[in-house]
């Protein structure tokens, strides 16, 4: 743990230090040695070690905005960084609308955390459906029966649930909604799935960090944050009931057994999300982040850098992954995305 905290620290001066970001320093500019991305906090702990590694060892500074999926996507489409970074993956029209590529780098989970006095990590059991409910306003106590139900012997208080979701265009967000949407109907009626929807109730919060924080301070507090931001702030997880019907515990194993039932070599431009997988003990909000970049480049030295980095994160960074509890790409996956960039970026 204290590892981690180190790692993400370094990572943070590092970038800090770089001197300007992504806004205003569009792609193109500056020299290939001081590369720009933006967009995913999901997996910017990740890329924020992997990028403190790859300065260390080429002297090439990457500046990573963690601004969310929905920012990191409308920079790349506007040419203003060299990459952008997205849990939510693109389909492969509006790709080739955009003259844009993609493919996955890492692996994670999204979790359920809690801020409820006596109750630890893992103690609270909730089911896909009950997380609607409760995200749709039709449960706002957590005494109410049908939490209770799940939950024989944990004593639950008598207070009002307070609701956080993110405020920003979040892929995150996105993996959340469309994880209920196909658990619950009435989810999927009202509200539906993207990275920004019209939430029925509940405070919303910038970026993971922003979830955390808020769950942290408000009692009662219910919000969803990808599984290293969990880990790094100590806070209080909910097993989920999965799609075999098995309550399970987010993980590095769990996020595997999803990712294992995924068909990513009939994927076209990796255009895949793997919500509520089959799988004995599969976590069901597992999730990949994707790089997005131009299939052209507009300037080829800072493609071909930035391309660089990413192979040697693939290739090198499973430490770093492993470390910080993301799934690294499986071998197959990991030479079909080799062949993919060889083919679809110039």
């Amino acid at each position: 743990m204290g590892l981690r905290r180190l790692i993400v620290a370094v990572a943070l001066a590092l970038a800090g230090c770089g001197g300007g970001g992504a806004s205003g320093n569009g792609a193109g500019a500056g020299s290939a040695n001081d590369l720009t991305g933006a967009g995913s906090t999901f997996v910017y702990p990740l890329i924020a070690a992997w990028s403190a590694d790859y300065h260390d060892a080429f002297g090439r500074r990457i500046n990573y905005q963690s601004i969310g999926s929905g920012g990191g996507i409308a920079q790349i489409k506007a040419g203003t960084v060299d990459f952008g970074a997205s849990d939510k993956p693109l389909p492969p029209d509006e790709l080739a609308q955009a003259g844009l590529a993609q493919f996955p780098v890492a692996i994670g989970g999204v979790v359920p955390v809690t801020n409820i006095e006596g109750i630890g990590p893992g103690r609270l059991r909730l089911s896909g459906p009950l997380l609607a409910d409760i995200y749709l306003g039709r449960i706002a106590r957590w005494n109410d029966p049908a939490i209770a139900s799940l939950n024989p012997g944990v004593e639950l208080p008598d207070a009002a649930i307070i609701v956080i979701h993110r405020s920003d265009g979040s892929g995150t967000s996105f993996n959340w909604t469309h994880y209920l949407s196909q658990v619950s109907p009435q989810w999927q009626r009202a509200v539906g799935e993207g990275t920004s929807v019209p939430w029925p109730t509940g405070i919303g919060g910038k970026g993971n960090e922003g979830v955390a924080a808020y769950v942290r301070q408000i009692p009662n507090s219910i919000g969803y944050i990808e599984y290293a931001f969990v880990i790094q702030n100590h806070m209080n997880w909910a097993a989920l009931r999965n799609a075999a019907g098995r309550f399970v515990a987010p993980g590095t194993a769990s996020f595997q057994q999803a990712a294992a039932s995924a068909d990513w070599a009939n994927a076209p431009d990796f255009h895949l999300v793997m919500t509520n997988a089959p799988g004995a003990d599969a976590w069901p909000i597992t999730a990949a982040t994707f790089v997005l970049m131009h299939r052209r480049p507009r300037d080829r030295g800072r493609g071909q850098a930035s391309i660089d980095f990413f192979r040697w994160a693939i290739d090198h960074g499973e430490g770093r992954a492993r470390a910080l509890d993301y799934v690294p790409l499986p071998g197959p996956l990991a030479r079909q995305v080799e062949t993919y960039i060889e083919s679809r970026i110039q």
